[in-house]
């Protein structure tokens, strides 16, 4: 090749070089910290996405989704539990549009938990700051996945978001913070007036010692919460401990105790006096049944890492036992919502037959056990279930025997409309809260004794325990002045 060609394709490459935009400056690629956080804050949500939905997928959970967004190695835990969570509620409705529109190339298919983080993003968020490679692939066919959204709001023949995502079988309806005001270290007054500073705020009116504030309302890190002042606690589970109404000085028995938040509310009814025997079988619940313990201040409740049903009634030990307050192991369908398993994508509200059946065998003689101490004048007994096997049937299993230990059904909370299930005379006196409606689903029974003795075996056999025991401890004394007399004892 000759010197005037080669200097020609020189001028030549020269020429386009020059044609070409200019680099950006550093400074202009740089994100804002806004961008930045927001950037992080997806990224650390979709590890933890991922994270979720392998494990739903397997049917074997690594933890909850509040367990895994507050785990030690996730920073930014606000935006990333706030991701997540939205997220997931739009989930079935992120699918059909990234379905309908097939805009994922196979690169960024091996990202998908990302990939449905942003387009909740741009879909459904508002002043969203979107910088990332993958943000910005998706805002180049913003206009598809509208159109795309648009088109299945046709089909399912509805006008806003919120009909199509009631059309998914999605509940988004915000649920209120309630916040129990532990008063063994507080009054609610004192409660009112710190978070009066920061929130908006009142007090319930069936519950006196619980307040209720806006629907996302972030109390982890508030100082009352960590201090066991204030308990963060639903309205349903602070309900229980009411209903039971354990009067100072009484000995009480929580038969199924941890994590304990349901103790500590007895404690503090019973203003600290009396006692409470809170029994736990699980040695890791045991431990956080002491920790919940030692955060509350309540100095009157004694552990016992035992089984609830080995505890003998006969023993001269629990022969002063007035209350018992039972919340037995349930499929724990009424906390959905709490737990968010409501919006991974196996949830069913169909269950599993043989499981439930399991479940209310042992609740149903755990019941009974507990209407077989001789002293006992109420008992409660609770879930967080909305299933009628572990509700209204185990209730109804036990009639005939509460009947003859003298126990009756009594109404509790006479203003709460919704009522059980009316499948036995009676069923007007417990207590449901509705999943949809209330967004827990609680279930609550109270058994009062209508001065009848107890039956005569159990007067019988506790009365010459009783009196084995005085026989054995007068021998005892008897023995020691006799050796102290003599000069025998030194």
């Amino acid at each position: 090749m000759d010197i005037t060609r080669r200097l020609e394709i020189m001028v030549r490459k020269k020429a386009q070089r020059d044609t070409k935009p200019s680099a950006k400056k550093p400074n202009q690629n740089r994100m804002s910290s806004a961008e930045r956080s927001a950037l992080f804050a997806r990224r650390e949500a979709a590890k933890v996405l991922r994270t979720i939905l392998q494990g739903d997928a397997r049917r074997r959970a690594v933890g909850t989704i509040k367990s895994l967004v507050y785990s030690p190695s996730v920073r930014n835990k606000r935006a990333t539990y706030a991701l997540v969570c939205q997220t997931l509620k739009y989930l079935p409705v992120i699918k059909d549009v990234f379905h309908t529109t097939n805009v994922l190339s196979s690169k960024w298919k091996r990202q998908e938990e990302l990939m449905y983080i942003i387009l909740y993003d741009i879909l459904f968020s508002q002043e969203v700051l979107l910088a990332g490679d993958a943000e910005k692939f998706l805002l180049q066919k913003k206009d598809v996945l509208q159109a795309a959204l648009a088109k299945l709001l046709v089909q399912k023949k509805v006008k806003h978001v919120s009909d199509l995502m009631t059309s998914y079988k999605i509940s988004d309806l915000p649920k209120p913070r309630y916040a129990r005001v532990n008063t063994l270290k507080m009054d609610v007054e004192s409660a009112l007036v710190e978070f009066k500073k920061q929130y908006e705020v009142c007090q319930d009116a069936m519950v006196p010692d619980l307040l209720i504030l806006p629907p996302r309302t972030d109390l982890h890190d508030h100082p009352l919460v960590k201090s066991g002042s204030v308990f963060l606690q639903g309205k349903a589970s602070s309900m229980v401990a009411v209903a039971l109404g354990p009067k100072p000085r009484w000995e009480v028995i929580d038969a199924c105790a941890a994590p304990g938040n349901k103790t500590v509310h007895l404690a503090a009814l019973m203003k600290g006096n009396g006692k409470i025997i809170a029994c736990e079988l699980n040695k890791e619940r045991v431990k956080r049944l002491k920790d919940t313990i030692e955060l509350a201040g309540a100095t009157n409740v004694e552990i016992k890492h035992e089984d609830f049903l080995n505890i003998s009634p006969e023993d001269p030990a629990y022969s002063k036992v007035q209350a018992i307050l039972l919340d037995p192991s349930c499929s724990g369908s009424g906390t959905v919502v709490d737990r968010l398993d409501h919006l991974l994508p196996s949830y069913t509200t169909d269950s599993d037959v043989n499981r439930l059946e399991k479940l209310a065998a042992f609740q149903r003689k755990a019941l009974e056990h507990a209407l077989s101490f001789p002293a006992v004048e109420r008992i409660v007994y609770s879930t967080c279930s909305v299933n009628q096997v572990e509700n209204e049937d185990v209730i109804k299993s036990v009639l005939p025997l509460a009947s003859s230990y003298g126990f009756e059904l009594t109404t509790i909370f006479p203003q709460w409309a919704r009522r059980g299930h009316p499948i036995f005379d009676g069923s007007q006196h417990v207590l449901r809260t509705d999943l949809i409606e209330d967004q827990e689903g609680f279930f609550i029974a109270l058994f009062v004794r209508k001065g009848v003795s107890p039956p005569a075996k159990h007067i019988r056999d506790v009365g010459n325990t009783l009196r084995a025991l005085q026989r054995r401890k007068r021998r005892k004394i008897n023995s020691f002045f006799l050796l102290k007399t003599l000069g025998l004892l030194l």
